[in-house]
């Protein structure tokens, strides 16, 4: 009896796979189970294994590996099941359950709906946590990369990675949309917090870093599949404008912008995502001479090249499959389209078949260096690790390595806890969500305090012997103040909203009014002056800077708040070097702007490298 049932699965299984993929074909190297499910074997090559799954695919199921979707908006109950879908993203929107459990519980669900395909291969499961897992709230959340970048220290990057992919894992996920390894021209761009640095040596240490951190062993549960993006040029555009175009020569994109992909590559990166912008006339989703020549031929790049969001629909269609694109985010409607167009493609022979199989073989390879066919489910012991006090202490050292000290004078710094009256001014010194930004529990940040964080005040509070008076909006006359801390800053925002210059007026490149008088209303006026300026990028502060007896950049720094004020009352010292030359005025911004733009008529204000110790 148990021989017939063979046969029959057999006979049952031959009928589902195309005939051309047969031929040579006599038998299954496989063991395959009543349930249709691989007996993988953990001491064979696992491209052996692969190329056996390839043979036994038809080309729905190749294509559904090649299409990635929301858990909530994209797809039907049993589109997993039907469409062969090989990975899903998380974005914000529904949560995707209660709790950290909850969301385990749920994507465990789809998981079970992958395995039930008669391949029954697992889902990866992706997320953009790019500063902490930054979708859950009450993870910790570390300083975005711009902030990481002024610490020019690897290993706590790579710390931070680790802890990131730890607490990623905990809810879920098996790969993150992370690190963004870009090489800001211009501080337009509404994404420069993303990238570590304007310098590409210093970009290539700290890519080397976060890949290690978040991959380390692939296989074990608390590691996940890291991402370098966007390739290539996307923080290079003119005028700084996301997915803009990029002017710049192949030269220069060699020599200043693919150094930190190479190392990137050598490092074993999972995964690479292709940016939104376009070079001479061709975006990069449909350029084969960088993706397929350059980073998967001549890099030898062998993991997965992942579109960004719509890259079917939007930057060419089926040229993005022969440019060497391999999986797609089948997003917003997406997923008909992109899964009819390609099948359409392949069977008229605008598509080859061997660039298919080339896609799903990439997607597979990581699928086994995760360990998914062995183990496809989340761990739920890693549930208590989620923002637990030894993570935050690391993400509390990365705040105060972070900060850096462009201006000190009289000694005003570290300030004295016994001194009888601190004054603290501004919406940013008691906002974890400000002082946060975009992508944190939103795709553009939030506004409000989330779980399992600390403010600015709330360090200042926790020091501080003497009285600590906090005027939010400087409506009162604190003449008799010690010391007035004015924090200040930008709203949170993320790409595209956070353009400048570009059809958005929400976002300039100088403090607002308001919080320019914050720090009118105390220049001169008796107590010592210290600004402390929250943004995602260099602003044009020459003024505020020279009103101010010290003025700290402090960046975008996460959950820890309090890692400000530790530094502020002398617990540690300034440790930060700037990551980005910052500009003196506006005519800076005017064009491109990048290391190479200053010179003896051009001066920044501070350079690359610049910062002070009290």
């Amino acid at each position: 009896m148990k021989h017939l049932k063979l046969v029959w699965l057999c006979f049952c299984s031959i009928l589902l796979i195309p005939s051309n993929l047969l031929i040579g074909k006599n038998r299954f190297d496989f063991e395959i189970p009543i349930y249709n499910k691989f007996k993988i074997d953990s001491s064979a090559p696992n491209e052996d294994q692969i190329n056996q799954i390839i043979n036994l695919m038809t080309l729905d199921e190749k294509i559904g590996q090649m299409t990635q979707v929301r858990h909530f908006d994209d797809i039907n109950p049993d589109d997993v099941t039907n469409k062969f879908i090989g990975s899903v993203i998380h974005t914000q929107g529904p949560s995707p359950g209660e709790g950290a459990l909850g969301w385990q519980a749920n994507f465990k669900k789809l998981q079970d709906k992958a395995l039930a395909t008669r391949l029954g291969i697992p889902l990866l499961f992706a997320v953009d946590a790019i500063h902490g897992q930054n979708t859950y709230n009450g993870a910790t959340i570390f300083p975005h990369n711009i902030g990481m970048g002024a610490t020019h220290n690897p290993s706590l990057v790579e710390q931070s990675a680790s802890i990131t992919a730890l607490e990623t894992q905990a809810t879920g996920f098996n790969w993150t949309f992370s690190p963004c390894i870009a090489i800001p021209y211009n501080e337009k761009w509404g994404r420069v917090y993303e990238a570590y640095s304007e310098s590409t040596d210093l970009t290539s240490k700290l890519v080397s870093a976060s890949v290690k951190g978040y991959q380390g062993n692939l296989t074990a549960s608390h590691t996940v599949l890291a991402t370098a993006k966007h390739f290539v040029g996307d923080g290079s555009t003119d005028h700084g404008k996301e997915g803009g175009k990029i002017s710049l020569s192949m030269q220069e994109i060699s020599q200043r912008l693919l150094p930190p992909y190479k190392q990137a590559v050598k490092d074993g990166v999972g995964a690479i995502m292709v940016s939104f912008s376009s070079l001479s006339g061709i975006p990069l989703h449909a350029h084969k001479e960088l993706i397929m020549d350059t980073l998967k031929d001549a890099m030898g790049f062998d993991g997965i090249v992942v579109s960004d969001w719509k890259g079917y629909s939007r930057f060419g269609k089926n040229d993005i499959i022969n440019a060497g694109v391999d999986l797609i985010m089948a997003v917003d409607g997406d997923l008909n389209v992109f899964q009819s167009g390609l099948k359409k493609a392949v069977l008229s022979g605008q598509v080859h078949l061997d660039r298919i199989d080339d896609a799903v073989r990439r997607i597979l390879r990581q699928k086994f260096r995760l360990g998914l066919f062995q183990n496809p489910f989340p761990d739920p012991s890693l549930v208590s690790h989620i923002g637990k006090p030894t993570h935050r202490l690391i993400a509390k050292q990365a705040v105060r390595e972070s900060l850096v000290l462009l201006k000190h004078q009289d000694n005003v710094l570290p300030i004295n806890k016994n001194c009888k009256k601190i004054v603290v001014i501004g919406e940013h010194a008691d906002n974890v969500g400000l002082q946060s930004g975009g992508w944190t529990l939103a795709w553009q940040g939030v506004s409000e305090n989330y779980s399992r964080a600390t403010s600015i005040l709330e360090g200042v509070q926790k020091i501080a012997t003497g009285e600590v008076i906090y005027d939010k909006f400087a409506n009162n006359n604190h003449d008799d103040a010690d010391v007035i801390i004015v924090v200040v800053g930008e709203t949170p925002y993320a790409e595209f909203m956070g353009d400048i210059n570009n059809g958005n007026n929400n976002h300039q490149l100088i403090l607002s009014k308001k919080h320019q008088d914050y720090i009118n209303s105390y220049t001169n006026n008796g107590p010592k002056l210290i600004t402390i300026l929250i943004s995602g990028r260099p602003l044009i502060v020459s003024k505020q800077i020279e009103q101010s007896d010290a003025f700290i950049a402090a960046w975008l720094p996460g959950s820890e708040g309090d890692g400000i004020a530790e530094v502020l009352f002398g617990e540690y010292n300034f440790k930060g070097k700037l990551p980005h030359s910052w500009p003196k005025s506006y005519e800076n911004f005017e064009g491109k702007y990048g290391p190479n733009f200053w010179d003896e008529s051009n001066i920044p204000l501070f350079k690359y490298g610049y910062g002070l110790q009290y």
